[in-house]
């Protein structure tokens, strides 16, 4: 007994496995684009370490009680809830030696230099295929400067192409 299945069955179960594997082959490459937003999120610490003392407390009269205080406050939990008008703990504090910068927005600590979400300001959104870079939306599927990641440059006369540095 021979089963015949139609042309158009197998048609889609191709496409579908093709899919499948290029998105699982995708996420377990460590110079891919997809897989950086896995691996960014979990190599990141999860406190940003203050360059300098939030303005909330650089009117206080200093006490053993207040260095307990600012020595605490010398690292902020990332997304840390603050008030925009009573407890703003992350009003534009620098961080990481320059390379992020909190601001509240929507009650929680954000770094608006590299929140997909929040870039640059708070509420603004990079859209597909863009990611925060230095608090600008940057596309970096065919950007030789941010390849594949921010600040990720390619060689002397090589392409981005895809998140990947080519060839010359």
């Amino acid at each position: 007994m021979v089963v015949k299945f139609s042309n158009t069955f197998i048609k889609a179960t191709s496409l579908l496995s093709l899919i499948l594997y290029f998105l699982i082959i995708a996420t377990f490459d460590s110079n891919s684009v997809l897989a950086d937003d896995v691996v960014d999120q979990e190599d990141d610490p999860e406190y940003y370490i203050l360059d300098e003392t939030p303005s909330i407390l650089s009117n206080v009269t200093v006490s053993s009680k207040t260095r307990l205080l600012v020595s605490h406050y010398k690292k902020i939990k990332k997304g840390m809830r603050c008030h925009v008008a009573s407890y703003n703990i992350c009003n534009g504090v620098k961080a990481n030696k320059g390379t992020s910068l909190l601001h509240c927005c929507k009650k929680h600590c954000r770094n608006v230099l590299g929140d997909k979400n929040n870039c640059g300001r708070c509420g603004h959104k990079c859209g597909f295929g863009q990611r925060c870079c230095g608090g600008v939306c940057t596309y970096v599927n065919f950007n030789p400067n941010h390849c594949g990641k921010c600040t990720r440059k390619c060689g002397s006369g090589v392409k981005c192409e895809y998140g990947y540095c080519g060839y010359a």
